[in-house]
């Protein structure tokens, strides 16, 4: 799906990104506000935040990204100054969402950018939407093995809210800052990330935004861990020019996942942040934006063919046999074939 010839980068036009247009912009999608932050012209690079997150995260990011590009930043259903309705939080659900935005705006065709859940999202997209993915970049992403934090995986408990909203009792925030800075003098990754996990609770001011929070959790993680997993898919992202990004100290989603979702993603791309922890995009913004800009001006948008993508269903996850009957496959009992 993917020509060989890499495409050369853009003449760089600079253009100078107002405060204005970091600003929120609101647009309704299915009757529930959706908020936004848009800036640039060009390609489409649609930036897609972690669990507990909004489009805030990317701050630090989108100025230099939007000299060369359209980027648009959503604050996902459930978070930030987005609608938080009683609502379907799946990963399905958000890549729905995130097709229906592009739609409102009229963009056709993007390069994804997700972090943590949002990687999730963006590999979710791909998978379901094909046609509309030129590439995936993946920042930390969920969805490539069980391993997760302790805390993610007890927040998925019984009593999670009234826990979330236990720390927004006097007193408690000293108590989290204090085990936070344990966390900082022992030299931990979550020690590393302190000011974004920080920023995250602080994100959860009242009990529909906690009530969210938790409904998206669930849907992903339990108390053994990540449930989902997108492994079984990646043999479709053959022809997807894909980049990985992981920070090295990543408490939250081991790096060990880079590592396997490379090897399952046909032709993909690692690159690994020694001194990042969750967040390497904001560890160390310009590294990752120069990285990002060079990706998408050396890499040709997928060119997605439908007999390709048949044929890929076809023969499905290398290493698995087809199931007797399938086409490819052994014939089925009785079937009569010699």
């Amino acid at each position: 799906m993917r020509s060989s010839a890499a495409r050369t980068a853009p003449a760089a036009r600079l253009r100078p990104v107002a405060d204005g247009d970091l600003a929120l912009r609101y647009c309704t999608v299915h009757g529930h506000r959706r908020a936004f932050r848009m800036a640039g012209e060009g390609p489409a690079l649609l930036l897609v935040h972690g669990i507990g997150d909004s489009s805030a995260t990317w701050s630090e990011v989108i100025p230099a990204l939007a000299r060369n590009h359209t980027v648009v930043a959503p604050d996902l259903l459930g978070h930030g100054a987005s609608a938080k309705p009683r609502a379907d939080y799946s990963v399905a659900a958000y890549a729905n969402g995130m097709r229906d935005l592009l739609g409102v705006l009229g963009i056709e065709r993007a390069t994804l950018v997700g972090h943590s859940l949002g990687g999730g999202v963006a590999m979710q997209f791909a998978y379901q939407f094909p046609e509309r993915t030129e590439r995936l970049v993946l920042v930390g992403a969920g969805g490539v093995g069980r391993e997760v934090v302790p805390v993610l995986r007890a927040a998925t408990l019984p009593g999670a809210e009234l826990a979330l909203a236990a720390l927004r009792l006097p007193g408690a925030g000293l108590q989290v800052r204090l085990a936070v800075r344990l966390l900082q003098l022992l030299g931990t990754g979550l020690g590393l990330d302190a000011p974004d996990l920080l920023r995250a609770v602080d994100a959860l001011p009242d009990a529909t935004a906690r009530a969210a929070f938790v409904r998206t959790l669930r849907g992903v993680v339990d108390r053994r861990g990540q449930v989902i997993t997108l492994l079984d898919r990646c043999y479709l992202a053959e022809g997807m020019p894909t980049l990985l990004v992981w920070g090295a100290r990543d408490g939250v989603v081991p790096v060990v996942h880079a590592h396997r979702a490379h090897a399952a993603m046909p032709g993909s791309r690692l690159e690994v942040f020694e001194r990042a922890g969750h967040f390497p995009f904001r560890t160390d913004p310009a590294r990752f934006t120069a990285l990002l800009e060079e990706f998408v001006a050396s890499t040709a948008p997928a060119d997605w063919s439908a007999e390709q993508w048949r044929a890929l269903l076809r023969a499905g996850r290398p290493g698995v046999p087809p199931a007797p009957g399938a086409p490819g496959g052994a014939p089925a009992a009785g079937s009569g074939a010699t």
